[in-house]
């Protein structure tokens, strides 16, 4: 295990974040809409995607769309170096395979703990990503509104007001939500790049090799892990509190009060933007993370 395996892995994360930074913002809006209200009496500032998309540029500019995105470049740097460095570290190991071949069971284990590890490290930029992506515009605000002048500011009265477990907010929905999440992408990436060299595909593009597994991946992770983001988002959103006065307790409080309030419609809010951010997020940085780490072994 070297420390270029976690440098490796952290690029390619925050170089796909860039791209996929807007799909963030809209999803987080989306998911924030009509908290805890039933479907008919919700408010529709956001009535999808690319309404989503306008209405943010119309109300508080264009530049919108990239909020959030310092804490989300650290963010994506911490959680994927940790994420993908342990991951390819295990894969090196053999500690993934069976008889020179992935074991589903032992690539999910290790595809899911390094995801929980990496929920741990990154959370406190993840925190600060999701309020400053809430804030918006008193006409299309949704949600807790956090007024924070950028990520250092962020910091600041997050610590002032909430104390350090201030920026663990929300820790065990997102550290679920990572190991689920890393458990069906990488888990799907490794056993469809062997099922491509297997049967003869691909294996003069190294390219298309990273290309096809990882888009794959990316349509299985974003239905497997959407109520979890849903209910991520709501407990960053929320902050900590010592007073007893918080809407969600926990993770599984959340999850019945959404069901309850909001129906399976509610935790599945935002799918759309979920699925184009995280799909091409996760080919952009499996694509990224494959050939960094063919480029660095050619050059051991």
């Amino acid at each position: 295990m070297s420390a270029m395996d976690f440098i490796i892995g952290g690029l390619a994360g925050a170089g796909a974040t860039i791209f996929t930074n807007p799909m963030d913002v809209v999803k987080t809006r989306l998911q924030l809409q009509g908290e805890l209200r039933s479907r008919k009496e919700q408010p529709r500032q956001y009535r999808g995607l690319f309404h989503g998309l306008y209405v943010i540029a119309k109300a508080d500019g264009v530049l919108a769309l990239q909020k959030g995105l310092t804490p989300a470049v650290v963010f994506g740097f911490c959680m994927n170096s940790v994420r993908l460095g342990t991951y390819h570290a295990a894969e090196v190991q053999g500690w993934t395979q069976s008889n020179g071949s992935v074991n589903v069971q032992k690539a999910a284990f290790w595809a899911g703990a390094s995801g929980f590890m990496s929920g741990l490290v990154a959370n406190p930029m993840s925190v600060v990503k999701t309020r400053l992506q809430a804030a918006a515009h008193p006409s299309v605000a949704v949600g807790r509104q956090h007024m924070y002048t950028g990520t250092i500011d962020a910091l600041m009265k997050i610590y002032k007001t909430e104390g350090f477990r201030g920026f663990f907010a929300g820790v065990h929905a997102s550290c679920l939500r990572l190991a689920i999440g890393s458990s069906a992408q990488l888990t799907t990436f490794s056993i469809a790049k062997e099922t491509l060299l297997s049967h003869g595909i691909s294996t003069n593009s190294r390219l298309c090799l990273a290309f096809l597994p990882s888009a794959l991946s990316g349509a299985v992770v974003s239905a497997v892990i959407c109520p979890f983001d849903v209910v991520t988002v709501r407990m960053y959103n929320q902050g900590t509190s010592s007073k007893g006065d918080l809407m969600y307790k926990g993770v599984f409080d959340c999850l019945k009060k959404i069901l309850k309030t909001e129906g399976v419609y509610g935790l599945y809010k935002g799918f759309g933007p979920l699925y184009l951010r995280i799909a091409p997020h996760t080919t952009l940085s499996l694509v990224i993370w494959d050939m960094l780490n063919i480029t660095f072994e050619k050059k051991r």
